[in-house]
C-alpha cells in the first residue's frame, strides 16, 4: 500500500508541477506580475498605499502546491525595485502531514525597511520564517487593514487560493534567485 501512495503521489506531483506558467519567459512573468498587482490592488486599496510606502516588491503571480502526506509547492516570481523588475525569483517548499489536494494561490512580498531588502538580495536561498518573518495580511469579506497598523518589515498578501486545499503560510518557503 506505502508503494502505490508514494505512485499517487508521484503522478499527483508530476500533473500539477508540469503545468504552464513553470518555464514562464521573463515578458510573461513579468504580464502575469502585473495582472497580480492589479488583482491584489482591486481587493483592498490599503495594499496600493502600503506598496508605495515600500522599497521593494516581491511578485509569485502563481504558487502551485500539492500533497498527499508528503507536499510540495513552487512557482517563479519577480523582484520590482521602484517599479523596474531587478530580478527573478523562485519559492518552493515541501511539506510532512496531514494534507491532501492541489492549489493554486498568488504571493506578493513588500519589503517595508532597505534592512529587510537587503538580506534577502544577499541571501543564496533566503526562508520565510527562517531569515525573516513575514507579516501575512488577511483580508476578504469584511476585513481590511490600516496601513498605520502594519509594522513589520516585510508585509505579505497570499490570495487568489485556487483549488482542494487552503493555507496562508509562507513558513518554511524557500525562495532563490534564478535567471530569465
Amino acid at each position: 500500500m506505502r508503494n502505490c501512495t508514494k505512485i499517487i503521489l508521484f503522478i499527483f506531483l508530476a500533473v500539477i508541477f508540469s503545468t504552464q506558467g513553470y518555464a514562464a519567459s521573463a515578458v510573461e512573468l513579468n504580464t502575469k506580475a502585473d495582472a497580480s498587482l492589479k488583482e491584489l490592488y482591486t481587493k483592498t486599496g490599503a495594499a496600493k498605499e502600503l506598496s508605495k510606502k515600500s522599497v521593494g516588491i516581491l511578485i509569485f503571480p502563481a504558487v502551485y502546491k500539492a500533497g498527499i502526506g508528503i507536499g510540495g509547492e513552487y512557482g517563479e516570481g519577480v523582484l520590482r525595485i521602484k517599479g523596474k523588475t531587478v530580478d527573478y525569483y523562485s519559492t518552493a517548499g515541501a511539506s510532512i502531514g496531514f494534507q491532501l489536494g492541489a492549489q493554486k494561490k498568488s504571493i506578493i512580498l513588500l519589503f517595508m525597511t532597505q534592512s529587510a531588502l537587503s538580506n534577502f538580495q544577499s541571501s543564496k536561498g533566503w526562508e520565510a520564517g527562517v531569515d525573516g518573518s513575514v507579516a501575512i495580511v488577511e483580508f476578504g469579506a469584511g476585513k481590511d487593514f490600516d496601513t498605520k497598523t502594519v509594522t513589520s518589515s516585510i508585509v505579505g498578501f497570499v490570495f487568489s487560493n485556487k483549488g482542494l486545499m487552503y493555507n496562508l503560510s509562507l513558513e518554511g518557503s524557500k525562495m532563490t534567485k534564478i535567471k530569465k
